[in-house]
């Protein structure tokens, strides 16, 4: 059977993902028929009404699922389509209350227009009373509508579709976890609608173990939690998970939204000094690791161990003090990218997904790589718009079953990699493209040629 679903108006490059990542979750047979990220309109192929109530009911940018009666691109053929393909169900909803909503997408209708457009599905042979609030049956009329079709005046949509109302997802979560209603937050913490559609992409639910190793104030493990996934997290600055304790802290906010029990455990540590031992145990990893704009990336340890050797031999003696503070030293941004590839690699489970967030320039020749790995498969790519001058984005890999792993790749992808540079901007080609303003960056010659030769 054909469903129609109805997203909502943002993050485009994260509907599709989200839904089939949805389908795995819930074991439903889904099949895309048409889509595109310039409409809010999806055409799937799903087996049952149960399956596509299933498919949404966790959904963070699904609006409804509708079980589809026809598409067109005008409404004489629209009618006609509904009349060939749908006699059938008519006689389930002869006596049953009703009414017929009308939504235009970039479009608008005069009451007196929905009037007279509503009356055009006259010939359904609906006995039963119009009920506006809570009828049995909710049918839709959506119209796909030119970019800009009320300035311009046009006279007719490019697209309709008709469609009963089977299901709703599940958009009232943002709402439910908004940063602005939150015990503990600070200024990286994931906004609540990405921060849940991240977990639904991982495949977060019941019985599966997460990760976050740049946990900060817990907004991913929270949204893994809500899911049902039992949330773990580690930070290299112990200060944010713990915060002022009570309710401004990681745990406060587990306490907050009653998901105490699916709290696993925090600690602190970076990717590279990690206490996790090599297991593949864990079914997802989810996290925004940070970029280095507002100081250099930093990592545990001593920048020169032989200069510092007075440092390392007094964090032997002091290192179980509760006020004592490890050194740390430059890191890499590629290095770091390279770090949590090799990390998911090594604890994920067969099929297990690693999501997380990297930035990127708007300016193709700026635009920084997708990282890859001979264990890892990339599921997803989805960008998010933040400025005009910049955007980032949500990669998503899944963990190969080791049989299916380039064994040649792998070896290669082992050997070391000498990271050179010793400032942070010389570590991190983001921080230096963002503070340059993602202009091209000025060669030799162009500073000669800016004070030419006056002699």
């Amino acid at each position: 059977m054909e469903y129609l679903i109805r997203f909502s108006q943002s993050h485009e490059t994260f509907r599709l993902p989200e839904i089939q990542a949805l389908a795995i979750v819930e074991g439903v047979d889904l099949e895309v028929i048409s889509y595109s990220d310039e409409s809010p309109f999806c055409l799937v192929q799903l087996p049952s009404e149960d399956a596509a109530k299933a498919l949404l009911r966790r959904s963070v940018l699904a609006q409804t699922i509708h079980e589809h009666w026809g598409t067109a691109e005008s409404y004489n053929e629209l009618h006609a389509i509904v009349k060939r393909d749908t006699t059938h169900l008519w006689s389930q909803y002869t006596q049953s209350s009703f009414k017929i909503n009308i939504d235009a997408y970039q479009g608008s209708r005069s009451s007196g227009q929905k009037l007279a457009l509503i009356n055009s599905f006259a010939y359904l042979p609906f006995d039963g009373p119009i009920l506006l609030l809570s009828p049995d049956q909710e049918f839709t009329i959506f119209e796909q509508w030119e970019f800009n079709s009320v300035p311009l005046n046009l006279p007719n949509p490019l697209e309709v579709h008709f469609g009963r109302l089977i299901g709703y997802g599940a958009r009232e979560l943002i709402k439910t976890y908004d940063l602005k209603k939150r015990g503990y937050i600070s200024t990286t913490s994931m906004d609540s609608e990405l921060a849940l559609v991240t977990a639904n992409i991982a495949l977060a639910a019941p019985g599966k173990i997460f990760y976050d190793p740049f946990v900060g104030t817990g907004s991913f493990p929270i949204a893994c939690a809500h899911f049902g996934a039992l949330g773990f997290g580690s930070d290299i600055d112990g200060r944010s998970v713990r915060g002022e304790g009570g309710k401004k802290s990681l745990q406060g906010n587990f306490r907050q939204y009653g998901l105490e029990k699916l709290l696993g455990d925090m600690f602190v540590c970076d990717l590279t000094n990690s206490p996790l031992r090599k297991a593949r145990i864990l079914d997802g990893i989810v996290c925004d690791p940070p970029y280095g704009v507002r100081e250099g990336l930093k990592v545990l340890g001593c920048r020169d161990p032989e200069k510092d050797a007075w440092l390392v031999e007094k964090g032997k003696r002091t290192y179980k003090n509760p006020s004592f503070v490890p050194p740390k030293k430059p890191y890499s941004f590629m290095a770091m990218l390279d770090d949590i590839l090799n990390f998911a690699s090594d604890v994920l489970v067969d099929n297990g997904r690693l999501s997380f967030w990297m930035p990127t320039a708007n300016d193709e020749e700026q635009e920084l790589p997708v990282p890859t790995h001979p264990c890892l498969s990339i599921v997803a790519v989805c960008t998010q718009l933040i400025e005009s001058t910049g955007s980032r984005r949500l990669i998503t890999y899944r963990r190969l079953p080791d049989m299916e792993v380039d064994l040649s790749a792998l070896a290669l992808k082992k050997q070391d990699q000498q990271v050179k540079g010793h400032t942070a901007d010389d570590l991190n080609p983001f921080r230096r493209v963002y503070f340059r303003g993602f202009k091209p960056e000025r060669t030799s010659g162009d500073v000669a040629a800016s004070f030419p030769d006056e002699s």
